[in-house]
C-alpha cells in the first residue's frame, strides 16, 4: 500500500510540477485515464505540438488494453522510451519537462511505478511545395519544408542507402533547437564529418531561428562577400551533393538546407543542368558566367570609360553618348551610382511589399522612373540602359546569396571606376582574385578544381560533359583533397 501512494504521489507531483513550470499554458493537456477502479493513468501533452489521431487511437486504446503493463518490451525505442521511476525526482521531472515542450506525450502509470515518454510530434507547418528560390522547368518539384522530419524523409525518398547518417544535436541555449547534420558514411571524409561536427559543437548562442545563424558561426571567414557554405532548398540537389561526400546541415524550423565545402563553379550550377542534355547545359553555364561578369563590371567599366577613357570608344558611339548626355548636370560616375541606388530601393520594395502589388511596383516603378528621369534630363538614355541590363544579369545566377554579393562587388567597381577610372577596376579585379585564391571552404580551396587544377573535374565545370564521358563513381576534387588527408 505504501508503493502505491508512494506511486501515485510522484504521478500527480509530476503533472503539477509539468504545469508549474510552463505557466499553466493553455495548450498543456493533462489526462487521467482510468481503464479501472484501482489504476490511475495520467496522459501529458501540449495539444499544439501532438497528434491527437495517434494519442487517441494508440495511446488511450493501448492503457484500455493494458499493452504498457508489461516491462521494457519498448524500452530503447526512440518513439518509446520507458524511464526508471527509481530515478532521483528532479532528473525525471527535467526529462518529462524536456519530453513534453518537444511534442512527446508523457504516459505515467502512478500505481504500477511505469513512465514512458511516446513520440507523438505532429507541430503545424507547411505542406512539400515547389521551392521558392530555385525553382525549374525540369526536375522534381519538391521543396523541403519548416518541418526537419519531413525533410529527412524527402532525403531517405532519394537515397535509399545504410550509409546515409543523421546525427542530432540541440542547439540554443533558450531556443533548444533541432540541428541535423547528414553525410555518406562510406563517401564522405572522416576529417570533413569531425570539423563539422566539431564547429557546429562550438556554438554557443541563446537561439537558432534559421539556418543563416548556424551558417555564420561555422563558415571559414565572415569578412567576406562570397559564401562558403551553400544553402539550398531542393532535396534533389542535397542528396546530389551527400553522394559526392558532402556534408549538409539542416535545421528545424527552416526550409534552408546548408552543404559544405561549397566551391565557386558550383555557384553557377542549377540542379536542371543535370536534367537537360549536356549541350543545353553547357550553353547555359556560359550564359551564367557572362552574365556574372556583366552583372559586376558592366556600371564600372562604363563609367571609366565615358569619365576617363573616351579614346576607347568608337567615334559613332561616342558621338550618341555625347548627345544623350547633353543638358544632363551629373557626372557619369554619379548618375551610375544614383540610378543603381534607386534600382535597389525598388527591387527591395518590390520584395517586401504584398506578392501582388509588389511585381506591378517593381516593374512600373523602374519604367515610369527611368523614362521620366530621362525625359527631365536628369539622366541619360544609355545609363538606364546599363543599369536595367546590370539588374537583369544579376538574376540569371541560381544562387540568391551569390546575387548579393554581386551587388556588393557591382558598387564597389563603380566607386573604383569613378575615382581611378580602368586602372582602378584592373587593381579591383586582381585583389578579387586574389580574395578567392585565399577563400576555403572546410580546407577546400574556392577555386577547385581549377586552383589547384584537377583535369578529371574539368568536365564538370566550365562545360557540362555527356554523363558517359565522365568516369563513374568519380568524387569530385574537393572532396578527394579531403580524403587524402
Amino acid at each position: 500500500m505504501g508503493r502505491r501512494t508512494k506511486g501515485r504521489s510522484i504521478g500527480s507531483d509530476l503533472a503539477g510540477d509539468i504545469q508549474t513550470m510552463l505557466g499553466s499554458p493553455p495548450d498543456l493537456v493533462c489526462r487521467s485515464l482510468i481503464p479501472d477502479g484501482d489504476r490511475i493513468v495520467q496522459c501529458i501533452y501540449l495539444d499544439s505540438l501532438v497528434d491527437k489521431r495517434t494519442i487517441d487511437e494508440f495511446i488511450v486504446s493501448s492503457v484500455q488494453q493494458n499493452a504498457f503493463a508489461e516491462g521494457p518490451a519498448a524500452s530503447g525505442n526512440q518513439y518509446i522510451q520507458e524511464l526508471p521511476f527509481t530515478a532521483p525526482y528532479e532528473t525525471l521531472r527535467q526529462q518529462v519537462l524536456q519530453a513534453v515542450i518537444t511534442g512527446k506525450c508523457v504516459l505515467i502509470d502512478a500505481v504500477r511505478e511505469r513512465l514512458w515518454l511516446i513520440d507523438t510530434y505532429n507541430a503545424p507547418g507547411r505542406q512539400v511545395d515547389e521551392p521558392r528560390t530555385e525553382p525549374t522547368i525540369r526536375g522534381p518539384y519538391e521543396g523541403f519544408t519548416e518541418n526537419i522530419r519531413i525533410n529527412i524523409g524527402l532525403i531517405r525518398k532519394r537515397i535509399a542507402n545504410p550509409s546515409l547518417r543523421f546525427e542530432q544535436m540541440t542547439i540554443g541555449s533558450q531556443s533548444g533547437s533541432t540541428v541535423m547534420m547528414v553525410y555518406m558514411e562510406n563517401l564522405a571524409p572522416e576529417t570533413l564529418v569531425r570539423e563539422v561536427r566539431s564547429r557546429l559543437a562550438a556554438i554557443r548562442t541563446d537561439s537558432v531561428l534559421e539556418s543563416s545563424y548556424v551558417e555564420e558561426y561555422i563558415e571559414d571567414r565572415i569578412l567576406t562577400p562570397f559564401p562558403t557554405l551553400l544553402n539550398t532548398e531542393r532535396p534533389d540537389k542535397t542528396a546530389a551533393h551527400l553522394l559526392e561526400g558532402k556534408v549538409a546541415v539542416m535545421v528545424n524550423g527552416t526550409p534552408f538546407v546548408l552543404i559544405a565545402p561549397l566551391t565557386f563553379h558550383e555557384l553557377f550550377n542549377s540542379a536542371e543542368d543535370y536534367y537537360q542534355r549536356a549541350d543545353i547545359a553547357t550553353f547555359i553555364r556560359w550564359i551564367r558566367l557572362i552574365s556574372f561578369f556583366a552583372a559586376v563590371f558592366a556600371p564600372s567599366l562604363f563609367v571609366a570609360a565615358t569619365t576617363f577613357h573616351q579614346e576607347l570608344i568608337p567615334t559613332e558611339l561616342l558621338i550618341s553618348l555625347s548627345a544623350q548626355r547633353e543638358g544632363v548636370p551629373l557626372p557619369a560616375f554619379l548618375e551610375v551610382l544614383l540610378m543603381e541606388i534607386v534600382f535597389e530601393i525598388i527591387r527591395e520594395a518590390g520584395l517586401r511589399m504584398p506578392r501582388a502589388v509588389g511585381q506591378a511596383l517593381s516593374i512600373v516603378g523602374a519604367i515610369v522612373l527611368g523614362q521620366a528621369a530621362v525625359e527631365a534630363g536628369l539622366i541619360s538614355a544609355a545609363v538606364v540602359i546599363v543599369v536595367a541590363v546590370t539588374g537583369i544579369t544579376n538574376f540569371v545566377v541560381p544562387v540568391y546569396s551569390f546575387g548579393m554579393s554581386q551587388r556588393l562587388l557591382r558598387f564597389t567597381f563603380i566607386l573604383l571606376a569613378g575615382f581611378m577610372g580602368l586602372f582602378g577596376v584592373l587593381c579591383g579585379a586582381l585583389f578579387l582574385l586574389a580574395h578567392l585564391v585565399s577563400l576555403k571552404s572546410f580546407g577546400v580551396p574556392y577555386l577547385t578544381p581549377l586552383a589547384p587544377a584537377s583535369k578529371d573535374d574539368w568536365r564538370d565545370v566550365l562545360i557540362r560533359a555527356p554523363r558517359p564521358s565522365m568516369k563513374p563513381n568519380l568524387l569530385p576534387a574537393s572532396i578527394r583533397r579531403l580524403k587524402r588527408k
